[in-house]
């Protein structure tokens, strides 16, 4: 079995915000814009030619996080949901939440807590929830 996340992106910024995931996390994105839809095949749906029907970004660990511009336009009815990133060091933990943060809120400063050096939290430009932490003791 395998979990992925599914993000739904209002206003037409899927594939601003996949890409931007690409940047920060790595890894190998595809898109499928409305436009590339086989001519026979009906998506069920009205959207902009240039909207993202599905993408995914698969990071080279297999971890795939899915998205696409919402059809609803209401941004999706997820709520107390949020994307856990863990890595072995601080530094790494540093870079990724400064990047994902930028633009958006952060929630909770990184600082140590008593189960990890270091954690936080934040919501992204793109409206995302993000936790971070370390996964094991470091001198970072």
């Amino acid at each position: 079995m395998s979990l992925e996340p599914y993000l739904f992106f209002s206003s037409g910024t899927a594939r601003e915000a996949m890409t931007r995931y690409q940047q920060v996390l790595g890894g190998t994105l595809k898109i499928l814009a409305f436009s590339e839809i086989p001519p026979d095949a009906d998506p069920g749906m009205e959207m902009a030619p240039d909207a993202v029907m599905h993408s995914s970004l698969t990071m080279d660990d297999g971890t795939v996080i899915l998205g696409s511009d919402d059809p609803t336009g209401d941004g999706g009815g997820a709520k107390g949901v949020a994307l856990h990133l863990s890595y072995a060091d601080s530094e790494e933990v540093r870079r990724a939440f400064d990047a994902l943060a930028e633009g958006g809120l952060v929630q909770m400063p990184l600082a140590p807590v008593f189960w990890t050096p270091l954690f936080g939290a934040c919501v992204d430009r793109f409206g995302v929830s993000w936790m971070f932490s370390v996964d094991e003791p470091d001198n970072g």
